[in-house]
């Protein structure tokens, strides 16, 4: 009976050595590699880069007032249209203390001698008529009497100027009134009822009272990078994507090219605008992200294979054409001229043709 175990455990001892050297030579054994079978296609190449940027108004104006003082009266908000002339707010003069008691002095004092020249005047025409003084000395009289009148007139509209901004013979020209200077879109009104605001002047640029523009003269203003601005001209056509409306892509035309570049993040970048022509159907607004897509070159109808498929050595390119397929795969290495690549397909301008099987990636079991 110990015989037969004995005998029993041997056997498997032997089993499990005969397996593990028959598993150890199988998987020494080197695999035939099998690879991926591409065939070139007739198409076009096109190398395009994208630029991230913004859409902005060509012009935007910043509204100010011709007068300081404080905000009486808001007539738009931002969204409104206007146009050239209308009144987007009124302002309250706050005249100081000495400007105004020397306009009103003014006044006084243009009272009383409007009074010594009408009592002249009625005297000397009295004398006049009875042939006692000669009409001379009548008509100057007569023209300091409409001097007076016209001095009180000019001190009162001064009066007038110094206390409510208002002149009473130009009330519509006021400069109280502040108007929009272009027909457009309100973008910003940055004040509001009560706020003090100051004319512009060699000392200050003034209080904004508002910001307008033509939303229908937009241009895309973005970076290009100094490696691909040679490539660039002004009037080429570029499609502008925009994120918060991603099934509109408006057409650009280059318009500029920065002459001097800046350095961000260590690389050196030029400013491009490119004018956009904005659909009818759409309202775009000033401040939205977007990115213009330009193409820098391309080809049409060309021998076009997956850029994988080729090997570069120095400055050659090759690939591997399939001359046999059992019991393996077998390729031959073949020198090829290359052009234009998308980073996807390069084209190729000869070594191939159109009905040769390429080898691609290896596959994966």
């Amino acid at each position: 009976m110990k015989k037969f175990f004995r005998i029993l455990l041997w056997t498997i001892i032997a089993v499990i050595f005969v397996g593990t050297f028959v598993y150890l030579f199988y998987n020494s054994k080197k695999k035939d590699t099998i690879y991926e079978i591409v065939t070139p296609e007739i198409g076009n190449i096109e190398r395009t880069t994208v630029l991230t940027g913004k859409i902005e108004p060509r012009d935007e104006i910043e509204i100010k007032p011709q007068i300081s003082g404080i905000i009486s009266e808001i007539n738009v908000e931002p969204g409104d249209i206007v146009k050239e002339g209308d009144i987007i707010a009124k302002i309250k003069v706050i005249p100081e203390e000495s400007q105004l008691s020397s306009a009103q002095n003014r006044v006084d004092v243009a009272k009383i001698s409007l009074e010594q020249s009408k009592l002249v005047y009625e005297r000397t025409k009295t004398l006049y008529d009875k042939k006692f003084v000669s009409r001379e000395e009548y008509e100057q009289a007569l023209t300091d009497y409409r001097k007076s009148q016209q001095e009180l007139e000019s001190a009162i509209d001064a009066l007038s100027i110094v206390r409510d901004g208002i002149s009473t013979a130009n009330a519509q020209q006021s400069n109280t009134l502040v108007r929009a200077t272009i027909d457009g879109l309100i973008l910003e009104v940055p004040v509001k009822v009560g706020t003090s605001v100051i004319q512009a002047n060699t000392m200050n640029d003034g209080t904004t009272v508002a910001k307008i523009a033509n939303m229908n003269d937009l241009l895309f203003i973005g970076k290009v990078d100094e490696t691909e601005v040679g490539q660039i001209k002004t009037g080429m056509n570029t499609k502008i994507s925009i994120g918060a409306i991603p099934d509109v892509t408006p057409d650009a035309v280059i318009e500029y090219i920065a002459p001097k570049s800046t350095e961000e993040n260590g690389s050196n970048t030029f400013e491009l605008k490119a004018a956009i022509t904005v659909p009818d159907s759409v309202q775009l607004r000033a401040g939205y992200s977007a990115n213009a897509t330009i193409n820098l070159s391309g080809v049409s109808n060309v021998l076009t294979v997956p850029e994988g498929v080729i090997e570069w050595v120095g400055d050659s390119t090759f690939v591997y054409c399939l001359t046999s397929e059992e019991p393996v795969q077998q390729f031959e290495r073949r020198a090829v001229t290359t052009g234009l690549s998308n980073g996807i397909n390069i084209e190729v301008k000869s070594g191939i043709d159109k009905d040769v099987k390429l080898r691609g990636n290896e596959k994966k079991d």
